[in-house]
């Protein structure tokens, strides 16, 4: 299989009302403001609802108690969903038990907006009610009622988090318009405009609630991380955020891999590791040229190229982490053998899916990272937005109500497609309809679950925690950033990483004993103490403290220099993609670059990563992105372009200066 066509993947009851909340785990410096006055984070020092439906299915399952007091989203995926039924919570049900959970404090709801007209235009489990024409109905009859019950004063007191229509504009991507895995269906709705007006419209109609924060969809890095996917993807979802009457301004933020599988964090590889004298990103059919391996490093820069793109400098992102534990016996303990680019990633990567495209009821999978406010740089929190336990697909054809057809995508006997490399679904079996409670997968969940899941079937019960990281010690500082590193924990289960915290505030988590916090301010000092976690999900208690203080602006005084390296990572002949490695070689940090050439023949950028840039005739000019012009002594940044050809692809000679 080509990475031309595999660069476009497409993955895609009722009880008592719990009275006590979960609340996500946060160091905290000041108390949360009232949730009607908008927040930077709105999970921050709040309390997250317990869908009391989701929890009673959990709490019956053996071990299920372990996790049954998570918070989990509620899906509005139909009309009839807002009402409700004899035998299923309605949105006002589900916000009133909000209120009642929150007992007066700040609290989160979480909702995912779930019918477009047409929806799902690459799958058949998840195909929705609406046709592809019905965007009339998908305004009145569902985002109207949904808006009206949202904006009720009894319920302006919670900070109402809604996941706008996933797996919709990612599809206008990969799978319409001339690509290698279109489908008509996914041709219809680009060409009709309905899921960019659709989405916009729901973002201006829900926007204009004081208490209510939008993301939108931005798929996974097995989705989407590849160079002629990602920008698009970006300029795509701002034309739906500015369509429909809608602007930016109602977009708090991005979510990544719902209801996917994709690992938060692979530890074993990066796809610049070096086998065999390639790197694996050339070499191993799983990374495929993918610029991404995980959706932590893919949702950060996501959301640096969405700030680049016109949205809000604060948008955050969330990380549905509800099925990308990958334990069990299965898992990784370390890198895979250096005899191929194939056997280096297959034998140390988490991720155990026989292909980055699989995306119905995996074999294998496991519950992830519990959810978690603030974990990282730019995340707003790690979320379960998909209900673990709730089936994505029927494995056979079952006669419904609910416009669900059958997707072979879901059936274990099935040997795959173009958008999955033609490999087997790995998918479990008899699963039940998309969204309806399927044990078996929970119990797969549980017992596979990582971190591991106390008396969940399968993970350790160990409750103590590791030692606190010692030693801790700034080794550089820039003019905006700090380097930490510290010793190791010692723990009984093993640490699985550390969070590093300035102030009181949890400023981005580490697999190694070291960490470079930036965006900070020149001349400022700072102050920074870390922790240690664990298999078992306990922490440490905090290391030493240390204080640094960041450069002058001025860069200190020594001479700032850079070199500049470039190197073709693709070429079908009518293009290329290339990156370019930026080298600080002064005794000085920078806090700026520039890197120029003059083309030898006819080559034009047509889009450019981690820069900027400007292109006349054949000269050409590239700066740094706001983000990426401080670079350490001996350090170095990248950025990346795509440009056309016609004719020889004569690599230019690059001057490079730096301030």
């Amino acid at each position: 299989m080509s990475g031309q066509l595999l660069r476009r993947l497409r993955t895609a009851a009722a009880a008592a009302v719990l009275s006590a909340a979960t609340v996500l785990p946060i160091a905290m410096a000041a108390p949360a403001a009232h949730a009607a006055t908008k927040v930077d984070n709105p999970y921050v020092g709040a309390g997250v609802y317990v869908n009391p439906e989701w929890a009673a299915h959990a709490a019956a399952e053996p071990g299920g108690s372990a996790v049954s007091n998570q918070p989990t989203a509620v899906w509005l995926d139909r009309i009839a969903a807002i009402s409700g039924s004899s035998s299923s919570m309605g949105l006002r049900a589900h916000l009133n038990a909000a209120v009642t959970q929150a007992a007066g404090k700040p609290f989160v709801v979480q909702l995912v907006i779930y019918d477009l007209p047409g929806r799902d235009c690459a799958a058949l489990a998840s195909n929705g009610e609406l046709g592809p024409t019905e965007l009339p109905r998908y305004k009145s009859e569902f985002i109207d009622p949904i808006a009206t019950i949202l904006a009720d004063p009894a319920y302006a007191n919670l900070r109402i988090v809604t996941t706008i229509e996933i797996d919709s504009l990612p599809n206008l991507v990969t799978n319409a318009g001339g690509t290698a895995t279109a489908t008509a269906a996914c041709d219809t709705m680009k060409a009709n405009g309905n899921y960019v007006n659709g989405v916009g419209y729901a973002l201006a109609k829900l926007g204009a609630i004081p208490n209510v924060y939008n993301y939108i969809d931005g798929g996974h890095h097995g989705w989407l991380g590849w160079d002629s996917n990602f920008d698009p993807a970006v300029q795509l979802l701002h034309q739906a955020a500015t369509a429909s009457g809608s602007t930016v301004a109602n977009v708090h933020g991005f979510i990544v891999n719902t209801a996917n599988y994709s690992a938060l964090k692979e530890p074993y590889f990066t796809v610049d590791d070096v086998v065999a004298g390639q790197p694996v990103r050339a070499t191993s059919k799983w990374v495929d040229w993918n610029r991404y391996a995980d959706e932590l490093g893919y949702a950060q820069a996501f959301r640096q190229k969405a700030i680049a793109a016109g949205f809000d400098s604060g948008v955050g992102v969330l990380i549905d982490t509800s099925r990308n534990g990958w334990g069990g016996a299965n898992r990784p303990t370390g890198p895979g053998p250096t005899t191929s680019g194939d056997a280096y990633v297959n034998g140390g990567r988490i991720d155990r899916r026989l292909q980055a495209g699989n995306w119905c009821n995996q074999s294998g999978a496991g519950l992830g990272e519990r959810p978690t406010a603030a974990p990282a740089a730019g995340i707003d929190a790690y979320v379960w937005v998909k209900p673990p336990g709730e089936s994505d697909g029927a494995s056979s054809q079952i006669a419904n109500d609910e416009g669900k057809g059958f997707d072979r995508m879901c059936d274990p006997t099935y040997t795959g497609n173009a958008r999955n490399g033609n490999n087997m679904s790995g998918a479990l079996p008899n699963a039940p309809l998309a969204g309806h409670w399927f044990s078996a997968q929970f119990q797969e969940l549980l017992k596979n679950a990582y971190p591991p899941v106390s008396g969940g079937g399968g993970g350790t019960s160990d409750t103590t925690a590791p030692t606190a990281p010692t030693a801790l010690k700034s080794t550089a500082t820039t003019a905006s950033s700090v380097s930490l590193s510290w010793t190791a924990s010692t723990d009984n289960v093993g640490v699985t990483g550390y969070d590093v915290y300035r102030g009181t505030t949890l400023v981005g988590s580490a697999t190694a004993t070291s960490y470079t916090d930036s965006g900070l301010t020149a001349s400022t000092a700072y102050s920074y103490t870390v922790k240690a976690r664990d298999a078992a999900g306990n922490v440490s208690a905090a290391s030493n403290s240390v204080s640094a203080t960041t450069a002058s602006s001025g860069g200190g005084t020594g001479n700032a220099g850079c070199t500049a390296t470039y190197k073709v990572s693709s070429d079908w002949g009518a293009g290329f993609n290339a990156d370019v490695t930026v080298t600080n070689t002064g005794t000085a940090a920078t806090t700026s670059w520039k890197v120029t050439w003059t083309w030898a023949g006819s080559q034009q950028i047509t889009n450019l990563w981690n820069g900027s840039y400007t292109q006349s005739g054949k000269a050409v000019t590239v700066t740094n992105a706001s983000y990426n012009g401080a670079i350490a002594v001996g350090g170095s940044t990248a950025f990346g372009f795509g440009a056309s050809n016609s004719g020889t692809n004569t690599a230019p000679t690059l001057t490079c200066t730096a301030s």
